[in-house]
């Protein structure tokens, strides 16, 4: 089993910047989002035993791990993964979005753009390294995921057996879990 979130909010989320493989830390509300994921998944009887953390090395969701690790009494083991890395937008790391917008070719729908930078990382590779991931799985894993808006988007698509485009148009929000289990996804507001 899987239980998947996405870090807390950055401040670069707030501020509508594109991160990527940059890091920018959790605000307030991002810490308070991650604990109360933790107090969530306290109520769905994640205890210490046979449950790990595995998160992206990223610092936004590494923290975000770490809180929420801590919501659940701190005993549980956390390993990083750099597979549930969010996808590297290259020279576009880091840009407001409306610096991207001017330079995204034309014609190009709002859920490509991420794999159009002229040195980010494309949707195969993206793609490769999750299916890696995934296909280690075993079906006794239990797992608390912390991963990223577009590498969580292809995490579950993935999982799913979605189309590329289905995939890239699933939301990515801040306060939910999304329990990946015998091929079915459940979603957990907090």
């Amino acid at each position: 089993m899987i239980l998947l979130a996405r870090h807390g909010e950055t401040e670069w989320n707030q501020a509508g910047r594109y991160q990527g493989r940059l890091d920018s830390p959790l605000t307030l509300a991002g810490e308070d989002q991650a604990r109360r994921i933790g107090a969530m998944l306290a109520k769905l009887h994640v205890t210490p035993d046979g449950w790990r953390v595995v998160s992206s090395p990223l610092g936004r969701a590494r923290r975000t791990a770490e809180l929420i690790q801590a919501s659940l009494g701190g005993r549980l083991a956390l390993t990083l993964d750099e597979r549930l890395s969010e996808i590297s937008l290259g020279s576009w790391d880091g840009l407001a979005h409306e610096e991207v917008e001017s330079l995204i070719p034309d014609g190009l729908g709002r859920w490509e753009r991420y794999f159009h930078s002229p040195d980010g990382e494309t949707y195969e590779a993206l793609v490769a390294r999750l299916s890696q991931w995934l296909a280690e799985v075993r079906e006794d894993d239990r797992l608390i995921v912390v991963s990223h808006g577009v590498s969580g988007r292809v995490l579950r698509g993935l999982y799913a057996g979605l189309s590329r485009q289905q995939m890239l148009k699933l939301d990515v929000p801040q306060d939910a879990v999304f329990r990946l289990h015998a091929g079915q996804i459940d979603r957990f507001d907090c």
